[in-house]
Parts: structure tokens; C-alpha cells; sequence
């Protein structure tokens, strides 16, 4: 049976509009039709006057519900981890590794790989490596003894193992050989420039070949006005697109809003969100609404999605409809998916966002099904 979401304010990547509703069949948006036209046939999803917005993409995140997939990779991690997005609005993910050992990581990939076998979301789009291949001067909160440079050896011992799980790698441009990025992108994986003490030439010159970096301000060199650093060089480059963390403790809002008007839509949010633990080498403690290393470094966020898109509307001044954006199709667009996601236009998967007049999550629907559900259950 077909699928009509009707009543609802419908977002659809580019404007609102109101009193049609959205057709979903098998999983796909087919049309949008004026709701007076929809007869018996349809199964009618009554949206009591909430938005219907693409739903959110969250491409670093490291745990969620009390497991950390980042040190301790498993199936059970990577469900707990997807059903903590799912709270909060994001279908489709990237779990992410901390720097760590060739062999921790080989785990994270086969853990993602296992969960496919039995299953599992394809929301679940495969790992994203946050290092090691970073400037130990910009760890941040990465663990320094795991940190190095890449070898070809290591590289093609991760692509034999990994190349259909790996999607995305950040790593410090100043300390990779060209050939390496060169071999990684050749193999379909995306590059994101982070965690770098780069100079500002050293960064243009990074993204003649990379398009992304990685939380933007953070773990990086700063601008300044006689040193412009990865910074300048990021606001520079106009074909580069950055991620921020829009929680106001990794950056705070007004930076966020002046980089929102220099850089427009190749800014893009992530949660960088991780959960408490109490063992291993990252011991993330919740300390108000942030997580902090026990020697008080900042560790990672508490956001959802949501809340990142909420804080963009209420604590930045962007608008909704950018605020969406910047959760849903921009961040499709840096892994280039946007061809399917991001958007409610036909031919587009209908993984979808209800959201109430508080900017709440009302329900999330998974190629049209509703999922809130079935959340006690996934965790």
C-alpha cells in the first residue's frame, strides 16, 4: 500500500509548502499531490500540523546509549549507536574512530561489515577514520602514541580490508604524502582535512586535492591576521566545505555565525557526539552538557541533530530552512549522496523528520516507516 504524509508544513530541501501531501512507494518518494486528490487507497500518515523535513545525516559520531563503537567496535555499538541518531532525527550515519591501532580500527571496520551481514540499516553507511594520521601538536583529545604518519604499507592493508566500510578519513594534510591521498581517493574514499597544524599555504595547497575538513576551528591552526592557518585557508578555498559543532562549547556561536556568512552553504553540522565511559584510553565524562577527558580536555558533545539544527535557529540566527540544510542535504552533499537524500523530491529515499513547534523530534521515518517504535528494541 502506498503512503500519504498529510496535514503537515512539508520542507522539501528548498522551501516550505503547505496543503499537499507526500506519496511514498516502497521506500521512495513518488510524488508530492494536492491532499484533496489522495482516495482510499492510500495509508494516510496524518502530520497534525508538524514539519516534514529530509532527514538528518550525521557523518562523526561515536557512540550513543552507553557504547562507545569508537574504542570498544562491536555490532551491539554500531545498533546503539544508530538508534541514538535515530532519536534524534539522523537516518543515516558514519560511526567514527578516534585515533587508535591499525588493529583496533581492522576491528571497527569488521564490526560495521558484521552488522550489514545480520541486517543492520544501510543508514549505517559505513566508518569514518578520524586519524591517526594527524599533527600530534593538534591532537586535541586523540590519544598521542597512536598518532603517526601514514605508510603504503598500512594504507593498503586498511583497503584490503576495508574498502567497501571506509567512506570517509580525516586526516592532517601537512603530514601525508600527495601519493597517499591520491591512492585513498582513487579508491572511492572521501578526504577531510583535520586536526592539522597546516599554515595557510600548506592548507590551500592540501585542498587541491581534499574537499572537506573536519570540525571546523577545532584541532587546527588558527586565523590570524599575520597567520591565517588552516582557518583562512578553509574560508578561502570556495570548493572546500566544512563541519562545525554547533553546541557552544567547541565553538562559540558568534564564530559560528561569522563563518555561516563567509562560507554559506559549504558549512555543515555534525554532532561529534560520544557517551560516557569509564574505561580504555578515552574516558569521555559528562560534565554539563559537554563530555570532557578526566584530565578535563573537551572530549566530544551531547548534541543530537536536532538540537545542533535548533541551536543554529535559536543561539545563531540562521534561518530554518538553512538550519535544515545544514543537517540534512549539505552533509550529503560533502559524501556525495545528495542524488538520493537530503532532499523530498521524487526519486528520493523517504527517510523523513517529523518536528514539532519546539523544534523537537516528533518521530523519524525510515523509508517511510515510522522508527521511534522499534527504538527500545535497536538499543
Amino acid at each position: 500500500m502506498r503512503l500519504a504524509f498529510v496535514n503537515g508544513k512539508i520542507f522539501t530541501g528548498n522551501e516550505f509548502i503547505q496543503g499537499k501531501a507526500v506519496v511514498v512507494d516502497n521506500g521512495v518518494i513518488h510524488s508530492m499531490v494536492p491532499e484533496m486528490i489522495l482516495d482510499s487507497s492510500f495509508e494516510r500518515i496524518d502530520l497534525g500540523g508538524n514539519i516534514l523535513a529530509p532527514a538528518f545525516m550525521d557523518i562523526q559520531v561515536y557512540g550513543g546509549n552507553g557504547k562507545l563503537f569508537s574504542e570498544f567496535p562491536s555490532v551491539e555499538a554500531v545498533k546503539s549507536t544508530y538508534a541514538s541518531c535515530l532519536e534524534g532525527g539522523a537516518t543515516h550515519i558514519l560511526p567514527t574512530i578516534s585515533t587508535n591501532t591499525l588493529e583496533l580500527m581492522l576491528e571497527g571496520i569488521e564490526a560495521v561489515r558484521a552488522y550489514w551481514k545480520q541486517g543492520g540499516s544501510k543508514g549505517v553507511m559505513g566508518v569514518h577514520l578520524e586519524g591517526p594520521w594527524l599533527s600530534v601538536s593538534k591532537k586535541g583529545a586523540h590519544r598521542e602514541d597512536c598518532i603517526r604518519k601514514p605508510t603504503r604499507q598500512e594504507v593498503e592493508k586498511l583497503l584490503e580490508v576495508g574498502k567497501d566500510v571506509i567512506k570517509l578519513i580525516t586526516l592532517a594534510p601537512e603530514e601525508c604524502d600527495e601519493e597517499i591521498i591520491d591512492i585513498l581517493k582513487g579508491n572511492g574514499i572521501a578526504i577531510s582535512a583535520g586536526h592539522s597544524n597546516a599554515s595557510y599555504e600548506q592548507g590551500v595547497n592540501g585542498f587541491r586535492k581534499i574537499g572537506l575538513a573536519t570540525h571546523l576551528f577545532n584541532a587546527m591552526s588558527p586565523f590570524q591576521h599575520r597567520a591565517p592557518g588552516m582557518v583562512g585557508a578553509i574560508y578561502d578555498s570556495p570548493t572546500v566545505s566544512a563541519s562545525v559543532v554547533a553546541d557552544g562549547h567547541h565553538v562559540d556561536f558568534s564564530v559560528i555565525r561569522i563563518s555561516k556568512q563567509l562560507m554559506g552553504p559549504r558549512l555543515f553540522l555534525i554532532t561529534d557526539a560520544v557517551t560516557e565511559s569509564f574505561q580504555g584510553h578515552y574516558q569521555h565524562r559528562l560534565q554539563g552538557d559537554k563530555y570532557v577527558l578526566p584530565n578535563g580536555t573537551l572530549s566530544g558533545s551531547s548534541l543530537t541533530m536536532m538540537k545542533a539544527v535548533r541551536n543554529c535557529v535559536e543561539k545563531i540566527g540562521i534561518s530554518l530552512e538553512e538550519s535544515l540544510r545544514m543537517g540534512s542535504l549539505y552533509p550529503a552533499k560533502a559524501i556525495k549522496m545528495d542524488s538520493s537524500l537530503g532532499r523530498i523530491e521524487n526519486g528520493y529515499v523517504a527517510d523523513l523528520v517529523e518536528i514539532g513547534p519546539q523544534l523537537e523530534v516528533k518521530e523519524v521515518y525510515v523509508a517511510g516507516a515510522p522508527m521511534r517504535k522499534l527504538l527500545p528494541a535497536m538499543s
